[in-house]
């Protein structure tokens, strides 16, 4: 899924639309504005073929009337559906203007092409399973389902499954929803377009796109470019693995209780050396750490030291909520990087959508959280949050997890902002696992590192 931009809960598009209306951009305008531009996709995607778009009580509905009548006008055969009678006004009067027959949902026969304008945006309860089933009959027998803003049945907050029949292509409205790019809902929007209807839409919450990271110039040498210590622990491969990710993006990396594995180039040092070695630029525990006294010892210690933190696996695992509380008197940059079972153990599985939950515990630990996953989610304390969309399934395969860990040190190491070094290691693993290709393994990530680099350039 190639999106971008601003994502914007439902809450936050209303507002929208209604700072355009005080503009003076009336609401009918807008729902012609909308109808307009699925129109258009409609045409260019379906190529001509016979379409049927069903429409429902609210304005995503009246978007559907505003299509077809401008889809007849061009003289497409298309024909409308409807589950029940417009309910709003401006949906109403958009239901008058179509001049065709308006078919009952359960009479009406299919399509190639089939568009979904019954409820999109809004829905919070289980979609009807009566008109699920009409929803799905149709679309089993069309060649492209079409979504108007969203599939009908999904949330659009929290990305919820409420019973939505899949996709092939779902027009976003003005701006992308956390439907569009939280699963399960974004696995049944298909491809995902985003629309523009003319407004003015602006968030603290986007999707995750390229860096921008220059490459070292004459003046850096590897100190100037980031010292990186991994702190590893029972398990050393899984600080191999963390530290050959960091060597890619820093200058220097130093490991502690590694048993001399890695490459040539890392340099192994005793743990109080590296706990008092004012040039670390960011010092990573967690990886293989283990969960005994022996490692709470050493976590204790490098929550001790001044150094920028990146927390992964066991050091998330072995942290407290009194902890959390004093990890926000830091005065050094701090990034953890829980995966669902691991977030849910120090911060609980709270209200909201992925989104609030990850933005909840940026503010309640002062760190950056990379929640990570298929739709990683990096929130920063002050509320910005980014998305990553289109991570490579294979990146499911045992300690891709660790070589993450270690981007994040390399990229923080080196001087950038943690909500910056986070999304560039976010965007730096994803593009490598791409680059790796089907059958990846944690040890064919680092290897591609430098390719995914130069596309940042």
């Amino acid at each position: 899924m190639q999106v971008s931009g601003p994502i914007l809960t439902a809450s936050e598009m209303r507002t929208a639309e209604g700072v355009a209306m005080a503009g003076g951009v009336s609401i009918d305008a807008l729902m012609e504005r909308a109808g307009e531009a699925v129109a258009e996709a409609v045409w260019r995607f379906g190529g001509g073929m016979p379409t049927l778009i069903l429409c429902g009580p609210g304005n995503n509905g009246g978007d559907g009337y505003v299509a077809a009548r401008l889809l007849l006008e061009r003289g497409l055969d298309v024909r409308v559906a409807a589950c029940s009678g417009p309910t709003t006004e401006v949906a109403i009067a958009a239901r008058k203007r179509w001049t065709g027959v308006v078919e009952q949902l359960e009479d009406a026969q299919p399509a190639q092409v089939l568009v979904d304008a019954l409820f999109g945006t809004g829905l919070s309860r289980p979609l009807d399973a009566k008109i699920g089933n009409l929803l799905k009959r149709l679309a089993d027998a069309a060649r492209y389902l079409v979504a108007v803003d969203l599939p009908s049945g999904v949330g659009t907050d929290d990305g919820a499954d409420l019973g939505a029949v899949s996709a092939d292509v779902t027009l976003a409205l003005g701006s992308l929803k956390p439907a569009h790019v939280l699963f399960p809902a974004a696995r049944l929007c298909g491809t995902t377009k985003t629309l523009d209807i003319r407004i003015l839409t602006s968030s603290v919450t986007h999707v995750l796109n390229r860096p921008q990271l220059p490459a070292p110039g004459p003046q850096d040498h590897k100190y100037r470019r980031g010292l990186v210590a991994v702190v590893g622990g029972q398990m050393a491969g899984a600080g191999v693995l963390s530290a050959r990710a960091a060597m890619r993006i820093a200058g220097y990396v130093v490991a502690a209780n590694l048993n001399g594995l890695g490459p040539d180039a890392l340099v192994h040092h005793e743990w109080p050396e590296i706990a008092s070695d004012d040039r670390v630029g960011a010092l990573l525990i967690g990886p293989g750490l283990g969960r005994d006294a022996s490692s709470r010892a050493q976590l204790d210690r490098a929550l001790h030291t001044v150094h920028p933190l990146v927390l992964d696996a066991d050091a998330i695992r072995l942290l407290n909520d009194a902890e959390l509380l004093n990890l926000r008197r830091r005065s050094t940059p701090m990034i953890m990087t829980p995966h669902s079972g691991e977030f849910e153990a120090l911060f609980g599985n709270g209200p909201g959508s992925k989104i609030d939950r990850a933005r909840f515990a940026a503010a309640k630990s002062g760190a950056v959280i990379v929640l990570k996953g298929a739709d990683t989610v990096i929130a920063a304390p002050d509320g910005r949050v980014r998305v990553s969309v289109g991570a490579p399934g294979w990146l499911a395969s045992a300690g891709t997890g660790d070589v993450l860990a270690g981007l994040l040190a390399g990229c923080l190491a080196n001087g950038q902002a943690p909500f910056e070094a986070a999304s560039a290691a976010v965007w730096l693993h994803n593009e490598a696992a791409r680059l790796a290709g089907p059958g990846l393994i944690a040890d064919d990530l680092s290897a591609v590192v430098p390719k995914a680099l130069a596309r940042c350039q």
